[in-house]
């Protein structure tokens, strides 16, 4: 059985996989190569290498193709992998994506380009550059409360009906009519992934085919049961599950992310706690939130 009109590319739970680091500062290749296994055996649905809970903007190029590559040979094919491409500088996201797509990469993730700000007509030349120049589905990016800009489902409709590897959305646009918005404008093909986890229920509701999750770090088989639970049309366990996450979609946000993803995963063994600067560590209230969220979900 199955809720979803259409043939969306992607469903189901994405995690937004954080980068481990050693205390040194440096990546820990193998304990991301670990962590990406865990999360497959978890079951989850999909991967997100690089993107902003991967710390993306303290990465080195060289770290950010590494990671995707990595996560392309630990995944095999299993589950797909849509690796982060995105930057504020069209030539470099091009770049970023046409390597994605050399290391096996199933789809690349493209962030509307932060700090510069451009118009919807900017939107639209970024995107429709890049589409033209990698051979693999784009899933756009969407999060004004980081890019500062919002990019319009008109926009959005544009680049689709010119672009056909233009195939989903993630929208951290926090707005709970979006979803249906885009369901209605761009078609019911058209893949559209939550990029807030306490939205996943609003996120279904509108048409929302899944979730680019950071609670999935921490908790990839919870997540990923709640996909099930509403692919089988048992909503009541779907949301059942979603009420054990709800500290976890909230307090992993009690300071900046990944901060206290990393610190969660510290408690369950997984990795050090280790940010890059100018993130710092979780404070003593932050990691008393995170510890209570776990608690909570019976992680802990």
């Amino acid at each position: 059985m199955t809720v979803f009109a259409g043939n969306p590319k992607y469903q189901g739970y994405f995690t937004a996989l954080v980068s481990p680091m050693l205390e040194n500062g440096h990546l820990d290749e193998k304990g991301f190569q670990d962590f990406v296994q865990w999360q497959i055996d978890e079951g989850i649905q999909g991967l997100v290498p690089v993107g902003t809970t991967g710390e993306s903007p303290t990465l080195t190029h060289d770290e950010h193709m590494r990671l995707i590559s990595s996560c392309v040979d630990v995944a095999k094919g299993r589950v797909p992998v849509i690796a982060g491409a995105g930057s504020n500088s069209t030539r470099e996201a091009l770049a970023l994506g046409q390597h994605a797509q050399k290391a096996g990469a199933d789809a690349i993730l493209v962030v509307t380009p932060y700090y510069n700000k451009p118009s919807q007509e900017g939107l639209y030349q970024h995107y429709k550059t890049i589409a033209q120049g990698v051979d693999l589905p784009i899933v756009l990016y969407n999060i004004p409360g980081r890019s500062v800009i919002d990019m319009s489902t008109d926009t959005m409709k544009r680049l689709i009906d010119e672009c056909p590897n233009i195939t989903g959305v993630k929208d951290a646009s926090r707005d709970g009519t979006r979803g249906l918005e885009m369901h209605t404008k761009l078609g019911a093909d058209f893949t559209i992934l939550s990029g807030d986890d306490p939205m996943m229920p609003a996120c279904y509701a509108g048409g929302g085919h899944g979730c680019i999750s950071v609670t999935s770090n921490v908790a990839p088989k919870l997540t990923s049961d709640v996909h099930r639970a509403w692919v089988a049309g048992d909503t009541k366990k779907a949301l059942e599950i979603s009420s054990k996450l709800y500290y976890l979609h909230t307090n992993l946000f009690s300071a900046p992310n990944p901060g206290p993803a990393k610190y969660a995963l510290s408690l369950l063994g997984k990795m050090t706690d280790r940010v890059r600067l100018p993130l710092v560590d979780c404070d003593d209230d932050v990691k008393a939130k995170v510890r209570f969220a776990l608690e909570h979900a019976g992680l802990l």
